[in-house]
């Protein structure tokens, strides 16, 4: 194993990890300001890249591409957010019925091609994997964008009744907030920012793939936890809302960097998934183990001062 090409290998982590912090913001939206764990990502995630792609080899300008892209993303949070709302069936049951949909609908948009290549010398892409320090620029420049973006709106009106809905739904609809709406908006957001990530990834690696986003919600999650144990290790709690959305890019990062770290270890591929759910369930654990302590000595203190 030759350490250079580990470091090698890191700028082309830290872009990935950067592209797919976008999509771990989306996570962050309906996993903590909305308290739903959507599986819709799993299938919008590709829906955003299949678009992308398509409308690209097509003929389209790549930005109308992307906008097109993050409305469809929109478009399939809604109809999760309707299924749910609307038709009553729980969250994460509406999120798999979107899912299983979108991986049909992915098909079709891609003319029933299992994946679909687009090439940086043919078109004029924002980023690709042949110009890596120049896809870690764009990609940082979406992230703070987006990051503006969400501090500006969650502290709007309306963005304030979305986290109302998310902290207390009982409290928010006794205060005449219509919490449906909220839940509809909230997932059309999240799916529209993981589907511009989906779009970001299928030009950086230069294709789309139906099953690019399988597992996305796991990467997702991982982003999140990741950030937020280690954020709150450094800041406690001086952690404020625009430091935990970055934390939560800094923790795709993190994840992207560990995979890469198992790679070169020459790890069985086959077993990423497994690794994945090791990292995400010690950084779960992290906070809860803390907190036992932390109560462990506590009590121990106070059983000493009593006696």
């Amino acid at each position: 194993m030759d350490i250079t090409s580990l470091f090698a290998a890191l700028p082309g982590n830290i872009a990935q990890g950067i592209i797919w912090g976008v999509m771990a913001l989306g996570v962050y939206l309906t996993f903590r300001v909305l308290n739903i764990a959507d599986l819709t990502v799993d299938g919008s995630f590709a829906t955003g890249g299949a678009v992308t792609v398509v409308l690209i080899t097509n003929g389209v300008p790549v930005p109308v591409a992307i906008l097109v892209a993050v409305l469809a993303g929109a478009l399939a949070g809604l109809c999760t957010g309707i299924l749910h709302t609307v038709l009553g069936i729980p969250d994460i049951l509406a999120g798999i019925l979107s899912q299983i949909a979108l991986y049909s609908i992915n098909l079709d948009i891609m003319s029933g091609c299992a994946n679909m290549a687009v090439n940086v010398m043919k078109y004029k892409l924002l980023l690709s994997l042949r110009n890596v320090p120049g896809a870690i620029l764009v990609s940082l420049i979406f992230v703070v964008v987006i990051i503006a973006l969400m501090y500006w709106y969650l502290g709007t009106e309306q963005g304030s009744a979305l986290r109302s809905t998310g902290n207390n739904p009982a409290m928010s609809r006794a205060q005449g907030i219509n919490i449906n709406m909220m839940k509809v908006i909230a997932l059309s957001l999240s799916n529209a920012l993981v589907a511009l990530s989906g779009g970001l990834i299928a030009q950086y690696q230069g294709f789309a793939d139906i099953n690019m986003g399988r597992g996305a919600i796991v990467i997702g999650l991982a982003a999140v936890i990741i950030g937020e144990v280690i954020g709150n290790a450094i800041f406690k709690k001086k952690m404020n809302f625009v430091l935990r959305l970055s934390f939560v890019v800094i923790g795709a990062i993190i994840y992207y960097i560990v995979i890469g770290i198992v790679l070169w270890l020459h790890m069985p591929t086959n077993d990423l998934k497994l690794f994945t759910a090791i990292i995400v369930a010690i950084f779960l654990a992290v906070p809860y183990l803390k907190g036992t302590a932390n109560n462990s000595f506590r009590k121990a203190a106070k059983r000493g001062a009593g006696k």
